[in-house]
This record gives C-alpha cells, sequence and structure tokens, in this order.
C-alpha cells in the first residue's frame, strides 16, 4: 500500500469518540460567537457546524443555549484564574511581586480580548446570567488571595500601606487593564493613536504598574 492510499484508509477510519475533547471544541468556537454576537445574536447551530457536532450534542452538554453562554463565561474567568494561581512570587518582594501581579493582567487582558468583551456583555446584561452560576464565587478566590498576600508582604516589609482591602486592590487593577482593551478602539479614533501598537502597550503597561504601585505604597 502506498502512502496516497494509506491516507485514503486513515480519513474513511472513524475517529476515536473523545467527549471532553468535543465538550472543550464546543466551548472554543462558542467563546468566539458570544465575544463577537453576544447571547442572542450567536447562533447553535453555526457553533455546531463549526465543531462537527449538532444542536442535539451541544444541548446535552450544556442543557441550553444560555447553559452553553454560561459555562463559556465560567471557563474564561477559569483560565484567567488558573494561569494566576501559577503566579511564583515566592522570592520576589513586595514590589516586584505587585508588578508582576499587574503586568500579567494586563499582558492577559491584551493577549484575551474575548474575555473582556464577554464580560462587557455580560455587565449589559446586569449579570444576570453570570448569577445562575454555581461556580463563579469559588473560581474567583485565587485572584482575591494573591492580592492578599502581595499587601501582606508589603505591609510586612513596611513598603505598602496597611488596611487596604484585597478586593479593592483586585478592582483597581482589573479596570485598568480592562479599560485598556474594551476602550482601545474608541480611544484610537478620537485620540488619532494606535492603542494597539507594541510602543503604545508598552508605555500603557508601564504606566498601569506603575499606577498600582504608587497607589499602595506607604506615603
Amino acid at each position: 500500500m502506498n502512502l496516497q492510499e494509506m491516507n485514503r484508509v486513515a480519513e474513511r477510519a472513524p475517529r476515536k469518540n473523545d467527549p471532553e475533547q468535543t465538550r472543550r471544541d464546543i466551548i472554543a468556537v462558542a467563546t468566539k460567537e458570544f465575544a463577537r454576537l453576544g447571547l442572542s445574536g450567536a447562533r447553535i447551530d453555526h457553533i455546531a457546524a463549526q465543531t462537527k457536532s449538532s444542536k442535539r450534542m451541544i444541548y446535552y452538554y450544556f442543557g441550553s443555549k444560555e447553559g452553553l453562554y454560561i459555562t463559556v463565561l465560567e471557563e474564561a474567568y477559569r483560565n484567567l484564574r488558573q494561569i494566576e494561581g501559577g503566579l511564583r512570587i515566592e522570592g520576589l518582594s513586595a514590589e516586584e511581586a505587585l508588578r508582576e501581579l499587574v503586568g500579567f493582567t494586563f499582558d492577559h487582558h491584551v493577549a484575551h480580548s474575548d474575555y473582556v468583551r464577554l464580560i462587557a456583555i455580560e455587565n449589559i446584561h446586569e449579570g444576570k446570567h453570570l448569577a445562575k452560576s454555581q461556580t463563579i464565587q469559588e473560581l474567583n478566590v485565587p485572584a482575591i488571595d494573591a492580592a492578599r498576600r502581595v499587601l501582606e508582604l508589603g505591609e510586612r516589609e513596611g513598603v505598602f500601606r496597611e488596611g487596604i482591602d484585597p478586593l479593592d486592590l483586585h478592582m483597581s487593577i482589573s479596570a485598568l487593564c480592562f479599560h485598556n482593551v474594551s476602550n482601545r478602539h474608541t480611544f484610537s479614533i478620537i485620540f488619532k493613536r494606535d492603542m494597539t501598537s507594541p510602543a503604545a502597550l508598552g508605555a500603557r503597561r508601564a504606566i498601569v504598574v506603575d499606577t498600582i504601585v504608587a497607589a499602595v505604597r506607604r506615603r
């Protein structure tokens, strides 16, 4: 049997059933669809066609279109928190650790604009779909823990102000990093500056990191 014949046999061979991979593929495609078109605009049949699955299979895995949308939101947060949880700040000074945390958040948002769009869309819905999630609070515990560890280290070193709420710090970091992606197109048009260029991103990243550090530093 020559190579061409072998390839034809391989193409005809049934693919191994991998439910978990199918589920991941559906979530990946649905993430782009919901980020681009929102919950009402995304179509299950289009998602099914792109994943070589079926509407019936998607409903089997996720229950409904809203169920798939909620899962996509959960996975977006889970992916961020898993990477966040892998940050190694041991051995760093408090300021170095904070700079690492802020820089990571900035870079993640730039690299995952779908995440930003999804969260913006869910805020338009006033969070009503996310409120139905059974795991969202649990998923976001690591983010607050990371902020708390950095603040406690800074207090022990005597370089950060005491009494800063870790949630407030997390919100401030998120606000600056989120805005950089969510508003980049309007800012680019209004101020005639390409906010997506490497130079603009580098300069903005430095400002965001410095702003957060200055906000917590002991006066």
